[in-house]
């Protein structure tokens, strides 16, 4: 459902630095902009977008790309581990730092960089989630991906917390002090020595009630589980762990389906034995080509980071060609199938959108009209379009004065009708000239006096 949001009636000024209603006005204004500066890029890049009106999830028809988060990035299921009451001494926090200093384990979800990092509380949800924890990763870039090798670097207790920090920590070593020297006169010296490598490590904070009860490694490791797997596993057994079965069934089939990324394609088939890129009239693309005569030669068309095309050759059979996602069902914030929302959507099209002539009628002329209105000049119109006939040239009327030049000149003579040949012919004079017939007498005027 598409809603048009507009100001209300503009009161008088001195009503309206207290009225609360302008606040609103103005705000849905801006809220109208917002939305207009979507429909006019949209409009722009000529492309189709699909509003899920049950979920508010923006789609480009044209990529493939969801405006909804992905389902890596929402809330997780709580954990059930058993807590004391007691709070943690001296001892215990030692034997923690011991088990869990340099443990390593397989990223869950993505882990970003930012100073803040992630917060899971015991127990409980995780903060941030959904589209604040996928701007995180935007900002602040990505440290591990799902199913990357992850070590604890270092551990930190607080009077209610553990901050754990994973691959060196999202902060520079020393960031006080590596700002400071020390020195006489010109010469001065850096009191920490800087390399000058960005970190690259992210930050993960485990929150409990009131202060950190006793624990043992194994319950931190469990406590952690939505995040970090702590099993045995190989990198690919840790990747296909964090995505729907049916996608994990696929990849451990080494199978590829449109609409996997290049981290999937690669853990489904390795790496290609030829790559090769062309162009698709504006669209540039690689093609990943697995296996040779006369086995199966599978052709993957990537697209940026996603399978846009698959085609499948056998010898003597006709090749396979696959072009419907079937993955962005699969990696919806909610985890139901594409199909399950066909019916909340509603199909926008602008721009260079291409129509449909078997199914869509062609669009209507400009028009300064509003909808249903009749001009009284319609009814003429209407009368005067008709089909065209030939056009007609008047006859041409035979010259009534045929001597009506008067500068003497001999003119064009009239035809002479041709004799009738049964007519007798009338004879000829002498010297072959023709005898005029006698003159006709001519009735007296009555006018004129005898």
């Amino acid at each position: 459902m598409t809603r048009t949001f507009l100001p209300r009636r503009t009161q008088p000024a001195g009503q309206q630095a207290h009225s609360p209603s302008r606040w609103k006005g103005l705000l849905r204004v801006t809220v109208g902009c917002a939305v207009g500066l979507l429909l006019a890029a949209a409009a722009a890049a000529g492309q189709v977008i699909t509003i899920d009106s049950h979920t508010g999830a923006v789609t480009n028809g044209t990529t493939g790309v969801t405006a909804g988060v992905d389902r890596r990035y929402q809330q997780i299921t709580p954990t059930n581990v058993p807590l004391t009451k007691s709070e943690l001494d001296a001892k215990t926090r030692l034997e923690l730092i011991r088990n869990l200093q340099s443990e390593q384990g397989f990223a869950m979800r993505p882990f970003p960089r930012g100073h803040k990092g992630l917060t899971l509380v015991a127990n409980g949800k995780l903060e941030p989630y959904g589209e604040k924890y996928l701007n995180m990763v935007i900002s602040d870039g990505l440290s591990a991906k799902p199913g990357d090798r992850v070590v604890l670097s270092d551990i930190k207790f607080d009077h209610n917390k553990i901050v754990i920090e994973l691959n060196g920590g999202p902060d520079m070593k020393h960031r006080l002090l590596r700002h400071v020297q020390i020195g006489a006169g010109p010469t001065m010296g850096p009191v920490v020595q800087d390399d000058g490598q960005e970190p690259v490590g992210a930050r993960v904070t485990l929150a409990f009630d009131g202060h950190v009860p006793e624990l043992t490694g194994a319950q931190v490791k469990a406590l952690l589980a939505p995040l970090i797997s702590f099993d045995v596993k190989t990198p690919i057994q840790a990747f296909t762990d964090t995505l729907p079965p049916k996608l994990k069934d696929a990849i451990l089939d080494h199978h590829v389906l449109v609409g996997m990324s290049t981290d999937m394609v690669l853990f489904a088939m390795g790496q290609p034995e030829h790559k090769s890129r062309e162009m698709d009239g504006q669209m540039p693309f690689e093609e990943w080509i697995y296996g040779r005569p006369p086995q199966q030669v599978e052709f993957v068309r990537i697209n940026g980071n996603r399978v846009i095309r698959l085609e499948v050759a056998k010898v003597g059979e006709p090749p396979e060609i696959f072009t419907k996602d079937e993955v962005e069902g699969l990696m919806r914030t909610d985890g139901t199938p594409l199909e399950a929302a066909i019916s909340h959507t509603h199909t926008i099209q602008a721009g260079d959108a291409e129509r449909n002539p078997d199914t869509q009628a062609p669009a209507a002329a400009p028009s300064l009209r509003k909808p249903g209105e009749q001009l009284p000049a319609d009814d003429d119109k209407s009368a005067r379009v008709g089909v065209m006939k030939p056009v007609q040239f008047p006859k041409p009327k035979p010259d009534t004065q045929p001597d009506a030049n008067s500068d003497g000149e001999s003119g064009a003579k009239p035809a002479q009708p041709a004799a009738d040949a049964s007519q007798p012919a009338k004879p000829a004079n002498p010297d072959g000239s023709q005898t005029a017939p006698p003159a006709k007498p001519q009735a007296p005027d009555a006018s004129q006096p005898n």
